[in-house]
């Protein structure tokens, strides 16, 4: 190797070194919030759903109707 052409790394260094991780980019975090989005909104479905199942369904599942008016009724499901 010509003497101005010598690397300023040690080869030792080239194999240790690892890349720069950059973090989430923009398009997975937009994504990430459409999932979350997403989740909230089906169990929010799923809760106010349970308002019209017949008594009979909420005792298979282990619920009473007052439970189901309850959960139903939080003002967070509301939106």
């Amino acid at each position: 190797m010509a003497k101005g052409t010598q690397s300023q790394f040690s080869t030792a260094e080239l194999f240790v070194r690892k890349p720069v991780q950059a973090g989430p980019g923009l398009g997975e975090r937009v994504v990430s919030l459409f999932d979350r989005l997403a989740t909230w909104n089906e169990r929010r479905r799923q809760r106010r759903a349970l308002e019209a199942l017949p008594d009979h369904l909420l005792s298979d599942i282990g619920i009473s109707r007052a439970d189901a008016d309850y959960e139903a009724e939080k003002p967070f499901w509301r939106g």
